[in-house]
């Protein structure tokens, strides 16, 4: 999607899940690019997003806010969400902030599509 900046969010979709690549740099600017991209994925239908981290290096602090407004968003909408490709620093900044606990983090895209594609395959026993 264009932004006011020009700059590309890269994403796409794999059934009703959307796929959105997070920046090399989470901040207010990027961050924010990366919610209307998964606000617009949402009200089109989509009922899970994986933000993929792989070119990210940081997060600072406002990132970490806009994040868990997605993750609000998200769950307000019923939808699943997973970051994948999380580096070691920065999975160890989203657990301390507890982000993991609203999150699951796959090892890459492809892991994270097959977990969404599983929990939307079993059945739920009452």
């Amino acid at each position: 999607m264009d932004t006011p900046s020009g700059k590309l969010v890269r994403s796409h979709c794999v059934g009703t899940t959307a796929v959105v690549y997070a920046s090399d740099y989470l901040n207010k600017l990027t961050g924010e690019k990366i919610e209307r991209e998964c606000r617009r994925h949402l009200n089109c239908g989509c009922r899970a997003l994986v933000i993929d981290f792989g070119d990210t290096k940081l997060v600072n602090s406002i990132g970490i806010s806009i994040l868990l407004g997605i993750i609000d968003i998200a769950e307000k909408n019923d939808a699943r969400i997973i970051f994948s490709e999380v580096n070691s620093q920065t999975k160890q900044l989203f657990e301390m902030l507890g982000l993991t606990r609203h999150v699951a983090l796959a090892k890459d895209e492809r892991e994270a599509l097959l977990n969404i594609s599983r929990c939307e395959t079993t059945p739920i026993v009452h």
